[in-house]
């Protein structure tokens, strides 16, 4: 019988996605597994290199962009994502791709937009941009601010310097990414693959506080799932507000949060135990186990390392929702997967093996 991770048995409910197949002792399939897309939840996805882990989340994807009422956004770190808008298999994937993403300078607070550029609030220049950030709302605002004061003229030079340094990265724009333009049925795949961490985690911050006032606001209907890639990088950076908000009080609006990592032991506990639903893929790095193991829940028998799965694309699936562990074979992607690392041999011709000295 087919059972709805986040839900329970009854498939005929609401909005599912097919996550994949369950997995027995011996290797073989048995019945449909599917993952509830009705209502808001915070599922972790994690599993060391070559697992499967940014896989799962194409699968999760391609369910969500054929699914009535969400509106799916996949902030993609390391542009692998735009294959979701490659032809398909079966039912199509709706998919557009922000190749230049940009968002408004007003979704980092005036601390964050210290923390950005790694400044003390607490210094010279750091207290000048802070005060500019407070008053303006974009850079060329900012550093307009900056030069209007009084301030020692090396201060406000640094302030200037550093502002200079985040309009030269080309994310910030007073008609950026909006609500609206993520709110679709389609799966928006924001490609910040050619940003340096900082430049990604402001464009994160702006998309994810987009979507939670959106919904607070009631000013899109749909309920947003954001996807997040390499998770890590964002909770090491100024997105991490945003994201810890939609952890903790994103069930109310109907904000729901995907993050896959391959260093578990890397993501703050909020981003563990807020999780309702987590995906294991094969981990062995001790830390990394440490950090689930940390956060098990009393009804899983035995620890999670006795069932960590061994082979790429296997899972084990733990559902705080309705408190059962499911071991799982994902399934087979209905569009081309980009994650895949490229080989020598792909690319060598053993007829004309080039000897040396030779161009």
């Amino acid at each position: 019988m087919s059972f709805v991770i986040g839900r329970g048995d009854d498939l005929a409910e609401g909005p599912a996605g097919r996550l994949g197949r369950y997995r027995a002792l011996d290797g073989s399939e048995g019945a449909d597994l599917f993952l509830d897309l009705d209502g808001p939840h915070a599922t972790l996805v994690v599993g060391k290199r070559g697992y499967g882990k940014s896989f799962t989340m194409g699968v999760i994807a391609e369910e969500l962009a054929r699914s009535r009422g969400v509106a799916p956004v996949i902030v993609d770190p390391m542009g692998v994502f735009d294959t979701l808008a490659a032809d398909a298999e079966g039912d199509p994937v709706p998919a557009e791709v922000v190749a230049s993403p940009a968002v408004e300078a007003t979704s980092l607070d005036p601390k964050s937009w210290c923390a950005l550029l790694d400044l003390s609030p607490e210094s010279g220049a750091g207290s000048l941009v802070w005060q500019a950030a407070t008053e303006s709302t974009t850079i060329a605002a900012m550093r307009d601010r900056v030069e209007a004061t009084d301030a020692p003229d090396a201060d406000k030079r640094t302030a200037i310097n550093h502002l200079n340094l985040a309009a030269s990265w080309g994310v910030f724009d007073p008609d950026g990414l909006s609500a609206a333009d993520l709110g679709g049925p389609e799966v928006t795949i924001v490609d910040v693959s050619g940003l340096e961490a900082r430049a990604m985690n402001a464009v994160c911050r702006g998309v994810g506080e987009a979507l939670y006032r959106a919904r607070v606001r009631g000013t899109i209907d749909r309920l947003p799932w954001l996807l997040l890639d390499e998770a890590h990088t964002f909770f090491e950076g100024v997105a991490e507000p945003a994201l810890r908000t939609i952890l903790t009080r994103g069930r109310a609006p109907g904000v729901s949060l995907v993050t896959a990592t391959q260093r578990p032991g890397a993501v703050p506990p909020v981003g563990i135990s807020q999780s309702d639903v987590l995906v294991s893929h094969r981990l062995t790095s001790e830390a990394d186990l440490e950090a689930l193991e940390s956060a098990q829940p009393t009804y899983m028998n035995g620890s999670l390392d006795d069932r960590m799965p061994t082979e790429p694309g296997e899972v084990v699936v733990i559902d705080d929702a309705t408190e059962t562990v499911h071991a799982a074979q994902v399934r087979w992607r209905d569009t081309p997967h980009g994650g895949d690392s490229p080989r020598a041999s792909d690319y060598s011709d053993s007829d004309t093996t080039p000897t040396a000295g030779t161009d």
